[in-house]
């Protein structure tokens, strides 16, 4: 079905795999959008892909990720597989024309997302990293917030994200399929310090310890300096569950209060403080309503197909987003100051 202005009213959906992001908070974020319509999944193992096809009311289901390539019904592809898969099936999807909206970190190394934006370029489709957090309501009032001068001069970034897991098998603990904390999750307030900074960190120096059986990196602190600002990071996939970010500027700070894991199902909330008493008391809460940020991220990918527009997070932001991830990694090897 196509609108008035001879566009298609819904970006047709297809994805490449069934795992658990997909399945449980993407697929369904998609389907409440005005602008998304998901016709087909892929797995390697059909019954998987006719299962998730079932519970989701996908009406197509493929038993290979070529066979939903050659579909000439999918318009667009997500692509949540594993970190190592990203770029290969990502190319595989553009170089068949549709447009791709990969997972993040969408490589496991900067020039290696430097081959997408080769492809992109030769094939003419669309291509972008799947960071929800930078299209949601509430991160951009921060951003908006910082710009506007109220906090004064943005000079701190403070964030910790984290979670456990131990287990061997699940792919976030698989070194060679790019596991590991940073890439799952240190990535997030790297991408979001530079989103409020709005320049890239000049150097960055990091504590990193590994986990002595499965080898990733299970925590992680990082020190970035955005000259002159500074973000301060520690993440972990063997810690108690948390999450916040402080942005602090010379008059004021922001808080998110749940800053990357945003509730599909209540509002969110931030805090601008003038610091006019301790603990938080002078703080001015605002709420956001309800608002599911895989439904607006998909809705505004789709909208960049539909009018020619840029992606919400192109290629050139994920490459600049690896090339900081790729520092902090060395940093915590070589233990001094490293250059993005």
């Amino acid at each position: 079905m196509r609108n008035s202005k001879g566009m298609r009213a819904k970006i047709r959906w297809g994805v490449l795999g069934a795992a658990n992001i997909a399945v449980k908070k993407v697929i369904p974020g998609m389907q409440r959008g005005k602008r998304c319509e998901l016709v087909a999944i892929a797995s390697r193992q059909l019954h998987r892909a006719q299962q998730s096809a079932s519970l989701l009311n996908i009406p197509k289901a493929y038993g290979s990720y070529e066979e939903l390539l050659s579909d000439a019904e999918v318009d667009a592809v997500y692509n949540p597989l594993p970190n190592h898969l990203h770029v290969p099936w990502s190319i595989k999807a553009a170089e068949s024309g549709k447009h791709v909206l990969c997972e993040k970190p969408i490589s496991l190394t900067a020039d290696e997302a430097l081959q997408l934006i080769a492809v992109r370029d030769k094939t003419g489709v669309k291509i972008g990293e799947a960071f929800m957090v930078r299209t949601h309501p509430q991160w951009l009032r921060a951003r908006e917030i910082v710009q506007s001068g109220e906090i004064g001069d943005l000079k701190g970034v403070m964030s910790t994200f984290s979670y456990f897991n131990r287990d061997p098998k699940n792919i976030r603990n698989v070194p060679e399929f790019g596991g590991g904390g940073l890439m799952d999750i240190g990535c997030y307030p790297i991408t979001m310090s530079r989103f409020l900074f709005g320049r890239e960190p000049a150097r960055a120096i990091a504590l990193v310890e590994r986990d002595p059986e499965m080898g990733i990196d299970r925590l992680c602190s990082a020190l970035l300096d955005y000259a002159p600002g500074q973000t301060v990071f520690t993440c972990s996939t063997q810690l108690v569950p948390f999450q916040r970010m402080q942005v602090f500027g010379t008059k004021g700070r922001v808080e998110i209060e749940i800053p990357y894991n945003v509730p599909p199902d209540r509002p969110s909330r931030i805090f601008v403080d003038d610091g006019s008493e301790l603990a938080g008391r002078s703080a001015r809460m605002e709420e956001f309503s309800t608002a599911d940020q895989y439904t607006i991220q998909g809705d505004e990918f789709s909208r960049a197909i539909q009018e020619d527009s840029d992606v919400p997070v192109p290629l050139e932001n994920a490459v600049a987003n690896m090339r900081v991830i790729e520092a902090v990694l060395r940093s915590g090897e070589s233990g001094r100051w490293e250059r993005p």
